[in-house]
């Protein structure tokens, strides 16, 4: 990578980090927010989902704006909206008042992994980009291994406000950076991008490759988040984690995926992305079976488990997002993000009412059911090995 292209990509995988830090550290908080609101499972799979279905509108919403602007701008647009929107969850002083700062956040978040995307796509050819790809993940691993535990501490030591404070804190001063250095990305409005909303859709839908790395992407964040919602709960319910150990689920897991995901990035262009995805996919049922069908554990097992996870279950995201961004030509690059973004993000929003109708309170206040859910994800991944053999390198990648 030349300097500026590295520069891009820290910012962006600084841009993940908070992204993703905001919607992670919704999940371990799940025990305080069901205790503080007296609510049930499926009412906390709320705080959860209505920030994916804000991100679904707001994505098809991009999807008819997004090839219209520089990069850069369009960024720092919705990254503003995000992190103000982050910092409104900090004083939300009631359930429905979190509940509806949420939507506003997730309005705004939803467009930011569609656009990252883009960017990346746009500075990388297809043979460099699983690398690319591979530091934003880090990203998310760092979000886990840092992020959270921090956020934790923070809750801990104040008041479970204080994480959203923090992360929308830390994104206005990621703001300043976008504007003050990033440099402007406007390649792709050199070639024939269309603005028509129905020609934009008609682009998309009509081409039975873009149609396939969609649903491909959209079973791929349905079988994985099935089980991210209820990790923590299952563990301090079930498993006999207190609630201050839950941070070691995610130190040890984002971690080791920190080091693990640039090195899976880097396999996945030395070897070719399908091969890969498929290998770790694979592996990756292993510890989903494990930790869905755990019960009282010793703690260093169990964080075995969960940190296998972590390290196979965002390695195997790497490659399907390298085949599904090579999937569209650059002009229409952003639309088709936009889309992709909207579609996950409606999984994301399906998964957690799904994970959390499936879920129950047992006699002794245990969750019931987990397994049920591992298995029902397992299944769903499955369908997302036959998908993404079918997937072609479109031109201009």
């Amino acid at each position: 990578m030349s300097s500026q292209e590295r520069f891009v990509v820290i910012v962006l995988a600084s841009i993940n980090f908070t992204h993703i830090m905001d919607a992670m550290i919704m999940m371990p908080l799940g025990d305080i927010f069901m205790d503080l609101y007296g609510i049930n499972p499926s009412q906390f799979s709320y705080l959860v989902s209505i920030y994916a279905l804000a991100a679904f509108f707001s994505s098809l919403v991009a999807t008819f704006l997004l090839d219209r602007f520089d990069r850069r701008n369009a960024l720092i647009f919705v990254y503003t909206g995000f992190s103000i929107g982050t910092l409104l969850c900090g004083i939300a002083n009631s359930y429905i008042f979190l509940l509806s700062v949420r939507l506003i956040t997730g309005l705004f978040g939803g467009v930011i992994g569609a656009l990252a995307l883009s960017i990346v796509s746009d500075l990388f050819t297809y043979e460099r980009r699983g690398a690319a790809i591979g530091v934003l993940t880090a990203g998310f691993s760092a979000a886990a291994a840092l992020g959270v535990p921090v956020g934790l501490f923070l809750a801990d030591q104040f008041s479970w406000n204080a994480p959203f404070l923090f992360i929308g804190s830390l994104g206005l001063l990621i703001t300043i950076v976008i504007v003050t250095r990033f440099p402007r990305i406007k390649g792709h409005l050199d070639g024939d991008v269309v603005t028509q909303p129905l020609k934009i859709l008609r682009a998309i839908f009509t081409d039975s490759n873009q149609v396939s790395a969609l649903f491909l992407g959209m079973v791929l964040v349905l079988g994985h988040f099935l089980i991210i919602p209820f990790i923590a709960p299952y563990m301090t319910r079930n498993v006999g984690f207190d609630q201050s150990e839950i941070t070691l689920i995610y130190f040890l897991g984002g971690l080791l995926t920190v080091f693990t995901a640039p090195l899976i990035g880097r396999i996945t262009d030395r070897f070719t992305p399908y091969p890969t995805f498929l290998v770790l996919m694979l592996i990756s049922f292993i510890p989903v079976v494990w930790i869905t069908n755990m019960n009282l554990t010793p703690i260093p097992v169990a964080l075995i488990a969960t940190s296998l996870f972590f390290i196979f279950g965002s390695g195997r995201m790497i490659a399907p997002q390298t085949m599904i961004t090579a999937a569209v030509g650059p002009t229409s690059r952003g639309s088709f993000m936009s889309v992709k973004s909207a579609l996950q993000q409606l999984s994301v929003a399906l998964a957690s009412l799904i994970s959390g109708s499936m879920i129950v309170f047992g006699s002794s206040n245990e969750l019931l059911h987990y397994e049920d859910v591992g298995y029902l994800s397992i299944g769903i991944c499955v369908i997302a090995i036959f998908i993404g053999k079918r997937l072609t390198v479109a031109k201009g990648n």
